[in-house]
């Protein structure tokens, strides 16, 4: 429990990182999820991502709308609680303390942070109170197609079935839950609030009683079969006061009080810029943790996704004339020659480029010089030569690496596979999740512009 009011009395004080020190006159250029942005906020952020004679340089107006959408980054980054990875309050506190000029910290300083920070966790859990409940996950693409949901729905039934004819919870978990974190726990998720989670798993979990079994229910990731542990509201700050203030000592939170400080102290002078770099670090890594589970992981390790991505838009990676996917190598000895050709006959081709340096060219010794792909004429010489039989191409020979070969398959057609074209691929899904995902955001989070106040900016740079 104490380990779940730290990580949320964290979450909730990085989270207010509110820039004190404005301009007498400072108005509100926008305001997401209920968050204002300054003028001087605003104007800061544009002169420094938006210079003079930058090629890609945008309007004030432009640039809005582009602020705008960061900042829906950071309200959904905030909700998922990102800011409590362990990662996160590292880099984070290390940045402050250097900000902080090694700032003096009182206990009484911590004190006043825990009480602080305990009633805005105790304002956002509000009535629901606190779960713990234990989950068996089946992950399901968004993208899967309609046999493979069907496939995951009727395993599903099949567990939740089995549970109710008693199996035991916590062996089912560890042996099908496709969540690696929990399922070595026994489905244990640990002390959790609202809005750290799915809506759907939210709404079906905090319908539960203790010692309640759900059935299976689909949220973004998957299949969920919920077993609601425990429930209980947060107890009071007498009984929370000292661990918690250890727990601010302990995980080197001093830094960010020390941060603190200094910016109440800033907050009486003019310049505002070390409370707009302090605010600019703290959002730009939570935006990039959650775009990069959001957008760029997802999109790299969901075959399913690409995959039927790619089914169709095919025509847009359709490249005429011939290809060749594969391999052209140089070796020291004719013996490697062969070996290198032995051993890819059992390896995919993804998993050549790997395979080779770890086998051939380990321990700092170079056995062969390669390179791994797909080619179409005029890309690689040796290629030209040996695959596309073009005698004209000449080749600068090595003298280390005497004995040159070429291993793999003249395609009829390109792409076979979206394999082909994957990095093409994946980057066109990540422009599709991105769009998708900045929708929602809309959808969830209002966002209000001034455009009276916008036009003033530009007399201010």
């Amino acid at each position: 429990m104490m380990r779940l009011l730290f990580t949320l009395c964290f979450s909730l004080f990085m989270s207010v990182f509110t820039l004190q020190a404005q301009p007498k006159a400072d108005p509100v250029v926008m305001t997401v999820n209920g968050v204002p942005v300054t003028r001087s906020e605003f104007l800061y952020s544009y002169n420094k991502n938006n210079g003079i004679g930058q090629s890609d340089r945008k309007s004030v107006e432009e640039y809005a709308e582009l602020y705008a959408i960061y900042k829906l980054k950071v309200a959904a980054a905030l909700e998922a609680q990102l800011d409590t990875s362990a990662a996160f309050r590292q880099e984070l506190a290390m940045y402050s303390d250097r900000q902080s000029g090694g700032a003096v910290i009182l206990d009484t300083d911590l004190q006043t942070e825990a009480r602080r920070l305990y009633d805005r966790t105790k304002k956002a859990i509000g009535t629901h109170g606190l779960i713990r409940p234990a989950e068996i996950l089946l992950r399901l693409s968004t993208r899967a197609s309609s046999k493979e949901q069907n496939r995951i729905a009727q395993r599903a039934d099949s567990i939740w079935r089995a549970l109710q004819a008693g199996a035991d919870f916590a062996t089912l978990a560890r042996k099908v839950s496709e969540d690696e974190q929990t399922a070595v726990q026994g489905g244990d998720m640990g002390w959790i609030q609202p809005h750290q989670s799915f809506v759907e798993f939210e709404q079906a979990a905090y319908a539960l009683q203790t010692g309640e079994l759900s059935r299976p229910v689909l949220a973004p990731d998957g299949y969920h079969i919920i077993l609601m542990k425990e429930r209980k509201q947060l107890e009071p700050f007498e009984v929370l006061k000292d661990n918690l203030v250890r727990s601010l000592q302990q995980q080197r939170l001093k830094q960010a009080v020390a941060g603190q400080k200094v910016r109440e102290v800033a907050a009486q002078t003019t310049d505002a810029n070390r409370q707009f770099q302090i605010q600019e670090y703290h959002d730009g890594l939570l935006v990039y943790d959650l775009t990069n589970r959001e957008v760029w992981q997802r999109a790299k390790t969901d075959d399913v996704g690409l995959r039927a991505w790619f089914d169709v838009h095919k025509k847009s990676y359709v490249s005429e004339g011939p290809h060749y996917r594969g391999l052209v190598y140089y070796t020291k000895t004719k013996a490697d020659m062969k070996a290198v050709k032995k051993y890819l006959k059992r390896l995919p081709f993804e998993q050549w480029t790997e395979a080779l340096r770890s086998t051939f060219n380990s321990d700092g010794d170079e056995r062969v010089k390669m390179e791994v792909g797909v080619f179409k004429p005029g890309d690689n010489a040796a290629i030209d030569r040996q695959v596309f039989k073009r005698r004209d191409v000449v080749i600068q020979a090595d003298a280390a690496y005497p004995f040159e070969g070429v291993y793999g398959k003249k395609l009829k057609k390109y792409p076979e596979g979206y394999n082909d074209v994957r990095d093409q691929v994946v980057a066109d899904y990540q422009k599709m999740l991105e769009a998708e995902w900045v929708a929602s955001l809309r959808s969830r989070y209002p966002v209000q512009i001034n455009q009276e106040i916008l036009k003033t900016v530009n007399q201010y740079q």
